[in-house]
């Protein structure tokens, strides 16, 4: 199968979008298909060398007051290269820019598309301007409306979708690299450097932007003998060192780095409440550590309340300070949260989801096969 993914981010970014773009394309290589991705230019490209398949650029601008977001402009190059692969089918991943024009392209060529749903735009509207959460929603029916099937992360994406009358929706969670984050990678001379006083380390891993809400995390960190650990960059980086004073910044860390630091946590605690689903949550539970996450979105069906971690209402910073406070008072539970955790996702695979990805596209090419006929 000839497959072209349509992405609005692709590494060196650091981002859901960009992961899973990359795990989908190396899971069709592996799994012997022809992938070829098309994204935005990225400031740095050297990272292209080592992508498991051919990539097209496209040209692009850094998002005004977010460098660390581009943004693809009009270009042919979209069209041309999908109709020089001979693509079978187009992934269009979190389309709202670039995919739309993914997506017409491949209506154009008659080929058969899948939109993935990946980003809470609408969420994103509300944040950033006050405003345009009616307009992001018209720009989402669109080109999911115009797509052959819509697949979204979690059960409340799904619902979201469906309730502003976008249908053909499944559901397809993510993967999980469970070799690269486990319990065993948990450093005890990491731990000594980021809480030399034998603080309990609660850690955020993510971008830091205002819709992160990572500010939340200010009154878990006046809690005595808590040491909060932030890990990420983004525009929000300047106010949260003020905002959180005794927390300790480690900038973005990735691979094995980050892996250790993971496991090195004693809590993790994400606290966006936009999450469609929220990788981090699955890569804390994989390295064996509970969790406290808002009860929205993503988390909803990845935490279980009481189980492997907590699920707080989002945007109570009261509650996330009670939270933190439970776990810290009680080792054993923080125990059984990590262990539950870590049993939760050992089946969660890229190649179980890679599959799984794989016959939804089956599906798709059956029904346009069966209209055609």
């Amino acid at each position: 199968m000839r497959v072209v993914i349509v992405t609005e981010s692709f590494p060196p970014d650091v981002n859901g979008v960009a992961h899973c773009a990359l795990q989908t394309a190396r899971h069709l290589v592996r799994r012997g298909h022809t992938p070829l991705v098309i994204a935005p230019a990225a400031a740095d490209q050297t990272a292209d060398a080592e992508a498991p398949c051919a990539v097209v650029r496209v040209p692009s601008l850094p998002l005004p007051g977010y460098p660390q977001v581009r943004v693809a402009l009009p270009s042919r190059r979209v069209a041309a290269a999908i109709a020089a692969h001979r693509a079978d089918l187009v992934h269009l991943a979190g389309p709202f820019v670039l995919g739309v024009r993914g997506m017409t392209a491949a209506a154009r060529l008659g080929i058969p598309a899948v939109a993935v749903y990946q980003t809470d735009l609408a969420g994103y509207a509300r944040t950033y301007v006050g405003t345009g959460e009616s307009a992001a929603w018209r720009r989402l029916r669109a080109v999911h409306g115009a797509a052959d099937r819509t697949l979204a992360p979690s059960s409340a994406a799904v619902r979201d979708l469906e309730e502003h009358g976008i249908g053909r929706v499944r559901l397809w969670g993510r993967g999980v690299d469970t070799t690269r984050f486990r319990p065993e990678l948990r450093d005890d001379a990491l731990r000594r450097e980021l809480a030399p006083g034998g603080e309990l380390l609660v850690g955020y891993v993510g971008r830091l932007a205002p819709e992160k809400r990572v500010d939340l995390l200010a009154g878990a960190g006046g809690l005595p003998g808590i040491r909060v650990v932030v890990v990420g960059d983004g525009p929000s980086g300047p106010a949260l060192r003020a905002a959180l004073p005794g927390a300790r910044f480690l900038g973005r860390r990735t691979g094995a780095e980050l892996a250790r630091i993971f496991a090195s946590l004693d809590v993790f605690a994400h606290t966006g409440p936009f999450e469609t689903f929220c990788q981090t949550v699955q890569e804390a539970m994989a390295s064996g550590v509970p969790v406290i996450a808002p009860a929205a979105g993503g988390p909803l069906d990845l935490v279980d309340h009481g189980r492997t971690g907590l699920l707080v209402p989002p945007g109570d910073p009261t509650a996330l300070r009670t939270a933190v406070a439970s776990l810290a008072a009680s080792p054993e539970l923080r125990a059984a949260y990590g262990l539950a955790g870590r049993a939760a996702v050992e089946g969660r695979t890229w190649e179980a989801l890679g599959d799984e990805l794989i016959g939804h596209y089956l599906e798709v090419l059956r029904e346009r096969t069966a209209v055609a006929a």
